[in-house]
C-alpha cells in the first residue's frame, strides 16, 4: 500500500492529501529517509512524521485497505514523541 494512503487508513493524518503534501515536504520518513508518497509501506517499517515541532515515530504492525476507528489505531505501535 502506498505510504499517502497507509497514513489515511491508520488516521496518523486525516486526508491523503494532506499525507500526500508531507510526503512532498519531506515531513515523513521510513526507517529514517525521506520517502515519497509512493513508498511501498511494509509491516515492521519505522514513520516518523514531522508536525512543526513535535514528531510522531511509529511501527508499522498491519497494512490494510480499509480500517474502522477501532482497527486504526491498531495498525501502529506508537515508538516515541519528541515535544
Amino acid at each position: 500500500m502506498r505510504l499517502d494512503k497507509w497514513l489515511k487508513v491508520s488516521r496518523l493524518i486525516k486526508r491523503r492529501t494532506v499525507a500526500n503534501e508531507a510526503c512532498d515536504n519531506e515531513r515523513v520518513t521510513v526507517n529514517d529517509r525521506v520517502q515519497r508518497a509512493s513508498y511501498d509501506v511494509k509491516v515492521g517499517d519505522q514513520i516518523a512524521i514531522r508536525f512543526g515541532e513535535r514528531t510522531v515515530a511509529v511501527e508499522v504492525v498491519s497494512v490494510q485497505e480499509n480500517a474502522g476507528k477501532a482497527e486504526a489505531a491498531a495498525m501502529y505501535r506508537e515508538l516515541a514523541q519528541d515535544k
